[in-house]
Order: C-alpha cells, then sequence, then structure tokens
C-alpha cells in the first residue's frame, strides 16, 4: 500500500479536496498532520470528515510537534500520545533529533536536515533511530519547493542519511508534507523522485510498509509492556 504519513490537516473542506486528489493519484492511506495547537479542534472533526470522504481513502491523524524545548516536546507526547495514530517532531535542532530518537513513546523525527548544512544525522543517531524504533521522515515537498544550489544541498543531505540507513537499517519513512492538491503528485512520480535522489525500488517499498507498521503498532500500543510483548486478555 502506498501511504503518506504527512499531508498538512487544516479544514475540513480542504482536507476533502487533499484526501479526494491523493485517491486519484493512487495514494491508498494518508494522515492529515496538526501542530500540538491544532490537534485537539482537529480531532473533533474526524467523525464529520469520514463520512465526507465515505471511503474513498484510508485516513488519520498525525500530530506533529514542532518545538526547540525538549521539556515541551515530552509532556505534548505524554498528553497526546493515546489519541494520535502517529506522533512526529520537526527536527534541525541537533538536541532536539537526538531527544526524540531516544524517546520510545514517540514514532517519526522529520526532517533532521531542516535548515541544516548537515544530514543531522550520524551513526550515533542511526543506532538510537533503531534501537528505539524511531523512524526518520524525508519529506518531498523539500525538493518540490527548493530550487538550484538549495535542492542540490538537500538531495545531498539525503543521500548522507541513504547512506546510513543502508548501514544501520533503521526506521524510514517518505512523505509529501502537501498542503495544497498542486503539492500532491502520483505515486509513480513520488516513487521517481526518491529513485533519482538515490533509493531504491526495495527502499522505497520497505518506506512504505514501515508506515503503515507505525499505525499498526500504535492501535495496540497501550497494550504493548514492550517492543514485541503485547497484554493479552486472560479468558481461561
Amino acid at each position: 500500500m502506498f501511504f503518506d504519513l504527512n499531508i498538512k490537516g487544516s479544514s475540513l473542506e480542504n482536507n476533502i479536496k487533499l484526501a479526494e486528489q491523493a485517491s486519484e493519484y493512487g495514494w491508498e492511506h494518508i494522515n492529515f498532520s496538526y501542530n500540538q495547537n491544532d490537534f485537539q479542534n482537529a480531532l473533533k472533526l474526524k467523525d464529520e470528515l469520514n463520512d465526507s470522504l465515505n471511503s474513498i481513502i484510508s485516513f488519520d491523524y498525525t500530530l506533529e510537534i514542532k518545538s526547540t524545548n525538549i521539556n515541551e516536546i515530552r509532556k505534548t507526547v505524554n498528553k497526546f500520545r493515546d489519541r494520535a495514530s502517529c506522533i512526529s517532531v520537526i527536527g534541525g535542532n541537533l538536541k532536539v533529533n537526538r531527544a526524540v530518537l531516544e524517546n520510545i513513546k514517540i514514532d517519526v523525527l522529520s526532517r533532521p536536515y531542516l535548515k541544516r548544512y548537515d544530514s543531522g544525522m550520524n551513526h550515533i543517531l542511526a543506532k538510537e533511530s533503531l534501537h528505539n524504533n524511531v523512524a526518520v521522515e524525508l519529506c518531498f515537498k523539500d525538493i518540490l519547493r527548493s530550487y538550484l544550489a538549495p535542492r542540490a544541498k538537500i538531495i545531498s543531505n539525503f543521500r548522507d542519511i541513504f547512506t546510513l540507513y543502508r548501514k544501520f537499517d533503521f526506521p524510514l519513512i517518505l512523505s509529501s508534507r502537501a498542503e495544497t492538491i498542486f503539492d500532491i503528485k502520483t505515486t509513480h512520480d513520488f516513487v521517481s523522485v526518491f529513485k533519482q535522489a538515490g533509493l531504491n525500488d526495495d527502499e522505497i517499498n520497505k518506506s512504505f510498509i514501515t508506515a503503515g507498521d507505525i499505525l499498526e503498532f500504535n492501535k495496540n500500543r497501550k497494550d504493548l509492556i514492550f517492543k514485541g510483548v503485547r497484554r493479552v486478555n486472560d479468558e481461561a
């Protein structure tokens, strides 16, 4: 399946347009992402959005946290963990990158390279990502909306992350971070761009599987004692 866990959520009307466009272009599941200030109100619209889409496409919500305050990030995660199918934190700050990858309650470190001259990742952070099962997210829109030297630098950062990914095999996901229907591309075009950036077909397919695994894991998170061990009801 083609999963996109980061399409920017806004009004009900705009979300419907984005979902319809994504479905037309071959996407099978999307998550609308909201920051910590808007997430609570977005949850109130979920039933209405579900009725409006009428099974056009599967969807859910991602809580996307933007902060450089580690304590604020931790408190926000604890507050919304049981209500979010995915919790993502925007990276770029090295302290944030590390704190996120060390926190098993967080699902995704988004854009560790943001506003940096390097990728924001190294072998230590790669090991933390693998150990704590926190995925690293690369966003298509960062390529789509950049040009010349800035685009070349983003692709270079992506390739540095690919090198670490191949060595340490930490979870990696790819998303659009689309805000308008013009940001959404067909699954074929999406895959082609990341292939040009340096990933192969198997690695891209694995990123979609990883995104699906995040959603499935969080359906049962409250029953998980630790990774791989789930609490079950004793019916005996």
